[in-house]
């Protein structure tokens, strides 16, 4: 578990970056001292309610501050399912964080839990992410979960029944409320 402080830091390093990037500022450096084990780190935002955009990273190599700055300031423009967000938007957007942890392989696809484990489907060069929460959110069934996954990594649907590669991850997700406040958890 993340302490409810470094939550906070997390955050508030997630909305200094991103409004830097909206206002064409300076993006924030970040401090030397922010270290957790994780495997992966995505970004979510969310505007009036509605998702905005998502972005992240499977790479640990890169500091965690690092790659929160990079990641939160790029979701405000590089989602390329949107467009950039404005100014004006900045007072209704809510961030959420995913600390992923390393993922593993799925042998049986029963052992899929719903709301517990997001999924990864590789086949050759083609990958799909999906975190936990998706699943949740859109009422989805584990055959349908998998599925969705397989057409994110551009992958016909049955691919996790046809040799793609299936693994499952954790995350712990926390966010801003709608007054952009922490939340301890979500």
């Amino acid at each position: 578990m993340i302490e409810v402080d470094l939550r906070r830091s997390l955050l508030q390093l997630a909305r200094e970056a991103l409004e830097a990037r909206v206002r064409r500022d300076r993006l924030p450096v970040p401090p030397a001292n922010l270290a957790l084990p994780m495997s992966g780190l995505f970004v979510t935002i969310h505007c009036a309610g509605d998702l905005r955009g998502c972005l992240g990273t499977l790479d640990d190599h890169r500091p965690l501050g690092e790659s929160l700055v990079r990641l939160a300031a790029d979701v405000s423009c590089e989602d390329p399912r949107f467009r950039p967000l404005s100014m004006d938007e900045l007072t209704q957007v809510t961030i959420d964080l995913s600390i992923l942890t390393p993922p593993e392989l799925v042998v049986d696809p029963a052992s899929i839990v719903i709301g517990r484990d997001g999924l990864i489907v590789e086949r050759g060069r083609r990958r799909g992410l999906l975190l936990p929460q998706v699943a949740t959110e859109h009422s989805w069934d584990t055959e349908t979960f998998l599925a969705q996954t397989c057409v994110k990594a551009r992958l016909p649907a049955d691919a996790w029944r046809t040799g793609a590669r299936v693994f499952r991850f954790q995350a712990e997700v926390f966010g801003e409320s709608v007054t952009v406040d922490p939340v301890v958890g979500q």
